[in-house]
């Protein structure tokens, strides 16, 4: 909790309180279905939480900003981001049936009413959205494929409306193949710990 305190110091008690109850929660369920790697369990609140809260340095969202998290997982990173923006909706999709139980489980257990979740492929979503969050769910070339055409033309936040993915390594042959124009957000601008040295906020905006 420290950590995210050092780095979001303005959060409400009821914040406090739910990313207080993350550790709990995800340990509850990670002990009847496996989504956070066990080896790194104890690094939650670096590796999966502020991780994702990385999306919120670079973007801003407005209230009533559209979200879609694509590849979920245990919920990363959309819960960590519909905790910090409660006025914001989230839709959190993953394919992978256990994952989404956790992801619903772990919901309830913070009382979060501003995401739901969607079991099964994202090119099933007949809806639209103002931003796609993800966390390096696979190549770049196929997930713009995938979630283009469900992102609305504007602007929700401090950035106009565009995709916000997580990923790390050397990534620009995999974005030059995209035809897009992509920014680069180092994340070690914004957090000091080791552990993000490599790692980016890619965004492009949808115009």
């Amino acid at each position: 909790m420290e950590l995210i305190l050092k780095y979001f110091p303005d959060l409400t008690p009821a914040q406090r309180e739910q990313f207080a109850a993350l550790y709990a929660l995800y340990a509850d369920w990670n002990a009847k279905i496996n989504v956070v790697s066990r080896k790194d369990f104890d690094q939650l609140y670096l590796r999966h939480v502020l991780h994702s809260l990385a999306i919120a340095k670079v973007c801003q969202f407005k209230r009533g900003a559209r979200i879609l998290d694509v590849g979920c997982g245990g919920g990363f990173p959309s819960v960590p981001l519909a905790i910090l923006f409660p006025d914001v909706q989230f839709l959190s999709c993953d394919s992978i049936r256990k994952k989404i139980t956790v992801v619903e489980g772990v919901v309830a257990g913070l009382g979060l009413k501003n995401l739901e979740t969607h079991c099964g492929r994202v090119e099933a979503i007949d809806r639209k959205f103002d931003y796609v969050v993800s966390r390096a769910v696979t190549a770049m070339p196929e997930f713009v494929k995938w979630i283009w055409k469900k992102i609305e033309v504007g602007q929700k936040g401090s950035l106009p409306n565009g995709i916000l993915y997580l990923k790390g390594g050397d990534l620009d042959e995999e974005l030059a193949r995209t035809h897009m124009r992509w920014y680069l957000y180092e994340i070690r601008k914004f957090f000091e710990e080791e552990f993000f040295d490599t790692k980016s906020v890619c965004y492009t905006p949808k115009q």
